[in-house]
């Protein structure tokens, strides 16, 4: 039964499965929601219209970890997203390190600048959360070990999470200089060939970044 994606390429959730998924080589159809009959299906399983879903067999599976969780129990590719034992805790903490303090981080910027017209904005939040990602950078900086990896020698879950969310954190508060380790990751990440084809995907679209995309990957 071939499996079904709900998802944009713009999407740094959607951009976290479709890297487990292509680094697997896993079979599946990329129903991208720019098309409004996808999203007008995706609005049927998904309760807030959120993405990607994954379809298998006519069961939605929801959440970006959740969806990386059901491919390596159901449809195991080379890849060992999430091991056993402490490495595979050490992975989930850091698959939600990256989606909460990073990426989460890196939203409410991005956030209050669509806001609808005439909506109040939120310049304490927006700052609180500049500063809360910056933490986020240096507790990375502290901590990521001397693998290429996040959790060390093998590219996980975790992986799939820290590359959009690295990406586009870059783009609100930029990775400087002085977080070298940090850097040398995301440049790591950035080489993935399968992280590589999600940046080349989204590339299109990055005219919807509210901020403006600067002039860098």
């Amino acid at each position: 039964m071939t499996l079904q994606l709900f998802g944009h390429p713009f999407s740094s959730y959607t951009q976290k499965v479709l890297i487990a998924l292509w680094a697997d080589g896993t079979d599946f159809t990329y129903r991208m929601v720019e098309d409004p009959a996808n999203m007008e299906e995706l609005k049927r399983h998904s309760p807030y219209g959120l993405f990607p879903v994954l379809i298998d067999d006519g069961r939605p599976v929801l959440e970006s970890s959740s969806i990386i969780e059901h491919l390596h129990a159901h449809h195991r590719g080379p890849n060992d997203w999430i091991p056993d034992g402490e490495l595979g805790r050490q992975v989930r903490f850091l698959d939600r390190f990256f989606d909460l303090y990073v990426m989460g981080n890196m939203q409410r910027p991005v956030s209050d600048i669509i806001r609808p017209e005439g909506a109040n904005r939120d310049p304490c939040g927006v700052q609180k959360s500049r500063e809360d990602l910056l933490t986020a950078y240096d507790w990375l900086e502290a901590n990521l070990g001397d693998g290429p990896w996040a959790a060390g020698e093998r590219f996980t879950m975790a992986d799939c999470a820290a590359a959009p969310s690295l990406f586009y954190a870059d783009w609100v508060e930029e990775i400087e200089p002085d977080r070298p380790r940090l850097s040398a990751y995301r440049s790591r990440l950035l080489a993935h060939p399968a992280v590589g084809r999600a940046v080349d995907e989204g590339r299109p679209y990055r005219h919807y970044f509210p901020l403006g995309a600067p002039d860098r990957d």
